[in-house]
């Protein structure tokens, strides 16, 4: 991500300040875990993205910053959420909030930043930004519940497991870049070239996702390996693996997603079996066809540094490790 933080570097440490300031409260408990949540190391992507886009479609005013900061509150409000459903202890190498104050704390401070996001993009005024992220904010709502009726469900299809992936994760970064587009007064044409980029970088993201819950550190990774897996959340390596297996190993895979608890014995049966029919390489390759496809909707804008920046944040996503 280093060329992008050359060009907007300083525009995301304001998006850091205003994140302090809009995360004002009379009521402590908000701010607590507000910025304990935001303050956790997160990479930033969604709000780079809109800054980037603004950049791309030559926007220099001063809407891009406080803009980046309401999509970052959307984008946290998800993950507070996110973490009661999961039953998650960790969070970017941390305690989740849930740990730290519990799920009501977690759900209520999750509320609040919806509706501040809300609240700050009546205040900016645009219409149409208005519009995007709220429709975006309703299909991550749909995509979190899509994704609850396809728990444990061995029969999901990649298709099925990709709609998922659309609603729940790229949505917000496909908004984020259509954000930036509408400030930089972009054409119909361009606006939809930039929104595909970031769909098809969200999804190239959450897989890589799925590949690191199998293959990454639980230090590296931030939060528990193999917890998508006790969750019952059948993902792109675990579907590709289920169409080859045989009927006794699909059995098995059941048996062990049944389970309220993994034993590290269990994780690494699945785990053997991922190996073994290649479901690893297999969304490694589905995520670089994706990135490739981003580099692709690029090709509409002239090429200079912050082209090249965005090309450069998709192969970042294959490389990533945490």
């Amino acid at each position: 991500m280093d060329a992008a933080l050359t060009l907007i570097g300083e525009d995301l440490k304001n998006v850091e300040l205003q994140f302090k300031k809009d995360l004002q409260s009379d009521v402590p408990l908000i701010r607590k875990v507000g910025e304990y949540v935001l303050s956790s190391g997160g990479k930033r992507i969604r709000p780079a993205l809109v800054l980037l886009a603004a950049k791309l479609c030559g926007y220099g005013g001063d809407r891009s910053v406080p803009l980046a900061s309401v999509v970052e509150f959307i984008h946290t409000a998800t993950l507070l959420h996110d973490d009661v459903v999961d039953n998650a202890n960790l969070r970017r190498g941390q305690a989740s909030a849930n740990t730290l104050w519990g799920n009501e704390a977690s759900v209520l401070v999750g509320d609040f930043l919806f509706s501040k996001s809300f609240s700050l993009m009546v205040a900016d005024g645009d219409l149409n930004i208005l519009k995007v992220l709220a429709d975006a904010t309703t299909i991550i709502a749909e995509g979190e519940v899509l994704q609850l009726v396809c728990t444990s469900d061995l029969d999901i299809t990649i298709e099925r497991y990709i709609d998922v992936v659309r609603s729940k994760t790229a949505i917000l970064l496909s908004a984020a870049c259509e954000v930036g587009a509408i400030l930089g007064g972009a054409t119909p044409e361009l606006r939809q070239a930039l929104a595909d980029y970031g769909m098809d970088l969200g999804i190239a993201f959450q897989l890589m996702d799925d590949t690191l819950d199998y293959t990454a550190s639980e230090e590296q990774f931030g939060k528990s390996i193999g917890h998508d897996l006790e969750e019952g959340k059948i993902t792109l390596p675990l579907i590709h693996t289920l169409k080859l297996c045989s009927d006794e190993e699909r059995d098995l895979v059941a048996s062990v997603v049944e389970k309220e608890l993994l034993s590290d014995e269990d994780f690494e049966q699945v785990l053997a079996l991922v190996q073994r029919y290649g479901g690893i390489e297999h969304t490694i390759e589905s995520a670089r066809e994706h990135v490739t496809l981003c580099k692709g909707h690029l090709a509409k804008f002239p090429a200079g540094p912050v082209r090249e920046a965005l090309a450069e944040l998709a192969d970042y996503v294959v490389t990533r490790v945490k």
